[in-house]
């Protein structure tokens, strides 16, 4: 059912995640080709906003910075298991794996570099900040629109 927290939680994960992927953008080879990595990210910003954080909504301070948190961890996990997939299939149309069981193994070891790659101070603090401020923006919303 749509609310004015799941509204919120989805419009401040969006955000957060655009602005995410702009600090992950430098961290990358300059060969990089980012298609739609800024709107890919943002909606799944949105989504696990809606899904996970919206309905988490209305359980007091604590809970709601817990819920941002959660929520940050939760798209970031998406994020670059998505990104993985997306490489995964890139290299197997160059036909760069053998059989299927190689290029699903691929994907935990491209995730597992991503994550590595942007496991920096900046990418941190930004991803604590942006969960404190999605949680307690959340827990407003549930408790001004009911």
């Amino acid at each position: 059912m749509p609310t004015a927290a799941r509204l919120m939680a989805a419009v401040c994960l969006a955000a957060l995640a655009y602005v995410l992927s702009s600090i992950v953008v430098p961290l990358m080879p300059e060969s990089t080709d980012f298609g739609i990595f800024f709107p890919l990210n943002s909606v799944l910003g949105f989504g696990v906003g809606w899904f996970v954080m919206g309905r988490r909504a209305g359980r007091g301070t604590t809970a709601a910075i817990n819920n941002g948190l959660t929520g940050v961890f939760v798209l970031l996990l998406w994020g670059v298991m998505v990104q993985a997939i997306n490489e995964m299939v890139r290299r197997a149309m160059l036909n760069r794996y053998d059989n299927a069981f190689e290029a699903m193994v691929a994907i935990f070891q491209l995730g597992a570099e991503y994550a590595y790659l942007i496991a920096v101070v900046p990418m941190g603090i930004a991803a604590v900040i942006g969960a404190v401020i999605a949680g307690l923006m959340t827990e407003y919303a549930d408790n001004h629109w009911k």
